[in-house]
Order: structure tokens, then C-alpha cells, then sequence
């Protein structure tokens, strides 16, 4: 799984105009919820904030808080919400919710298909009916992509299910293995 890290600085101000004032000042706002704890309200620099968020995404990504400020000082997050202002897209406010790296959870994997099928070169039409798989484990087992060749499928055949997909250890499919994937008519 990706890993970024982002810094930031614990916000000590809170209320609309407070809000205004910082976003004109080049900040974002933004809470990292944990499970039960105490949120922690954040602000992290702009420039910083939206070159980090367009790298990540759409694609699942493990990302290391460095927060100024704070006891902990680095926290374990994923990205919960992501607000942007609806006529200059700017990026308003963030929400994270921090994770155990220890913990399984569940994630919704991209599925990547790569080479011609040979149902293809013969006059078939590929059929894509899943482009992605849920699978559990722990955040950094989990891959970006999984990646499958597709040039030995042929026309009329039964096609790539969920249960042919090669997954990395420690990971667990959420899906039927019965379910196609992928297949040539």
C-alpha cells in the first residue's frame, strides 16, 4: 500500500470566522477521528495538503501524520473525507480517521487487466464485469492494484473469476471466488 507522509499542526482555533481567517492564510483545516479517543482538531499547510492529496488519489493510501503540537506526534491515518469549495475546488476541510497497522480492515481494491485476450484477436468483444475486489488484512499488506493477465482468455470461454486472482499473503478475499470478473463473447 502507498505510504505519505503529511505534516501538520495541532488548531487551536475553532468557529466560522476563525475558519476563514486560516484558509485565507493558506491553511486547511481538518479533524483526525480515532476510535473513542478524543478528535484532534489539525491544520496543515495548503500547498502541501493538495499536492499530497492529488498524488494519493484513488488509490488506498496509508498516511503518516506528523503533527506539531501534539504528544503522540505521528499518527496512522487513512482518509475518511475530503471537502473542496464547489465553484474553486479548493480543498476546505479534511477529515482522517487514524489505524492500527496491526488491525485488519477491509478495502476496495482496484482490479488491472493486462495483455490482449486471444478471444479478442479472434473477433470477440471483452466484457469487464468487476474492476474491483474487496479484500481484508492489514493496511500495508494490502496492494495498489491487482494486476492479472488475460491473454489466454478465448471467445465463448468461462472467463477470469474472483477465485483465479492472485493475492498477496496475509490477505483475505471479501468476495465470492465464483463471481466473473472478466470474460470474452
Amino acid at each position: 500500500m502507498l505510504q505519505v507522509d503529511i505534516p501538520s499542526a495541532v488548531r487551536t482555533v475553532f468557529g466560522k470566522g476563525a475558519m476563514r481567517r486560516l484558509r485565507k492564510n493558506n491553511q486547511v483545516p481538518g479533524v483526525c477521528y480515532s476510535g473513542g479517543a478524543q478528535p484532534i482538531p489539525l491544520q496543515f499547510d495548503s500547498v502541501d495538503l493538495h499536492k499530497n492529496l492529488l498524488f494519493i488519489h484513488g488509490r488506498n493510501a496509508v498516511i503518516t501524520l506528523d503533527v506539531e503540537g501534539d504528544d503522540k506526534r505521528q499518527h496512522h491515518v487513512l482518509v475518511q473525507e475530503i471537502q473542496q469549495d464547489p465553484v474553486t475546488d479548493r480543498v476546505i476541510h479534511v477529515d482522517l480517521l487514524e489505524i492500527d497497522l496491526d488491525k485488519p480492515l477491509d478495502f476496495e481494491v482496484p482490479l488491472e487487466f493486462t495483455g490482449t485476450a486471444k478471444g479478442v484477436d479472434m473477433g470477440g468483444e471483452l466484457q469487464v464485469f468487476k474492476d474491483v475486489v474487496h479484500l481484508r488484512g492489514r493496511a500495508l499488506d494490502i496492494p495498489d492494484a491487482i494486476t492479472t493477465d488475460i491473454t489466454p482468455l478465448e471467445r465463448g470461454g468461462a472467463g477470469l473469476t474472483f477465485g483465479d486472482l492472485e493475492l498477496p499473503a496475509n490477505v483475505e478475499m471479501l468476495d465470492d471466488p465464483g463471481v466473473v470478473c472478466v470474460t470474452v463473447y
